[in-house]
């Protein structure tokens, strides 16, 4: 097994997005033969050491044979092994983004580390750590390891579980589950979207709002939670525990909740969900349950993730700009390499609610 091989052996499959363009497959060499530097020389008909030349950019070729050699990397497809590149200049000029796994958030995040890299001369990969519940804390140590510093020169860490890691790269955390820390981080305002999107409730009359609540470890979990009694509060209403059962941001766990709900003697009039995929579970359930949506029951999800939109009925949501913060991070990185200082090292951005057709006053009693 070669060097290369190994490689994607223990880093498995790679996502590569270059300025301007979708996220696609690389697929590893076991799957197309890696075109070699000798292959680019025999093609060429020049040697070795010209064609070395030319991809590192040194002086004693002339510009017809730089020309000439040129087209025939495009054409053959080579690319030099991203270790050896490194080994050579000390830089890979690609950043990494590293998720626990691929869900519509982190999809979302890599889009705006896309966005942010358009035009910069740096290529993207994404690595994900599997989604093994095993794997679930530490991942983001394991997962730099591999990567930094022989493949990436910098990394955006997504909903990291821990953020007291070593590097020898820069590294900026995307909503970490601990809130800000050592790292540079990117977060939504979440006590403040959830108030938005529980007063968008009563504002349209409801009083018995239930909650599916997050993962009771995540600090967005907390913050959308407290928003919420912070909301039921102002407004003088109780808040009671019993309408507060968990979802996990799990659409499993979430539809048990919703169930559980809904099937109560006093339903609650409108369910105000911790993420997109809980709220989305919630109108699974009503509609299981002949709950009509908005006329009997109303529904406000976190985040507006693209299903949002298109969900029967589209979900009323809270919007938080999670191609933004991938675009943030990812600009942080950047500047971090280049060696420039950052600017506020941990930034919120703010929410708004996106009304759609998920939610409508109370029905008359």
């Amino acid at each position: 097994m070669t060097l290369d091989s190994t490689r994607d052996a223990v880093v498995g499959p790679r996502v590569r997005v270059g300025a301007g363009a979708a996220p696609q497959v690389v697929p590893s060499p076991s799957l197309r033969g890696r075109v070699t530097m000798q292959q680019v020389a025999a093609e060429a008909g020049v040697s070795i050491s010209t064609v070395s030349k030319v991809i590192n950019g040194r002086y004693g070729v002339s510009s017809e044979t730089v020309d000439h050699v040129n087209r025939v990397i495009e054409r053959l497809g080579y690319e030099a092994s991203l270790v050896a590149r490194s080994l050579r200049n000390r830089r890979t000029n690609v950043v990494g983004v590293l998720v626990m796994d691929f869900e519509p958030f982190s999809t979302e995040v890599l889009k705006g580390v896309a966005d942010a890299i358009h035009g910069s001369g740096y290529e993207l990969i994404a690595y994900s750590a599997g989604g093994h519940v095993e794997a679930r804390t530490g991942w983001e140590r394991r997962s730099l390891s591999r990567l930094m510093g022989s493949l990436v020169d910098g990394a955006v860490l997504v909903t990291p579980t821990v953020t007291d890691v070593q590097t020898d790269g820069p590294v900026v955390a995307v909503d970490p589950h601990t809130g800000p820390s050592g790292l540079p981080s990117v977060a939504a305002h979440n006590l403040q979207g959830a108030r938005l999107g529980v007063e968008h409730l009563l504002e349209l009359g409801h009083t018995r709002i239930a909650m599916i609540t997050g993962r009771a470890d995540l600090l967005s979990a907390q913050q959308r939670e407290e928003g919420y009694c912070e909301a039921l509060t102002a407004a003088g209403l109780p808040v009671d525990r019993s309408l507060m059962p968990s979802g996990g941001f799990e659409p499993g766990l979430a539809r048990e909740a919703a169930r559980e709900l809904l099937s109560r003697p006093e339903p609650p009039t409108a369910i105000f969900a911790a993420n997109d995929l809980s709220a989305l579970a919630t109108l699974e359930v009503a509609a299981e349950l002949g709950f009509d949506v908005p006329g009997r029951l109303s529904v406000v999800g976190f985040d507006n993730i693209p299903e949002s939109a298109l969900a029967d009925p589209p979900l009323t949501t809270v919007q938080q700009p999670i191609r933004r913060m991938g675009e943030e991070a990812a600009t942080m990185v950047l500047a971090l390499i280049a060696g420039e200082e950052c600017e506020g090292p941990h930034r919120t951005l703010d929410t708004s609610v996106v009304v759609r057709a998920s939610t409508a006053p109370p029905p008359a009693t």
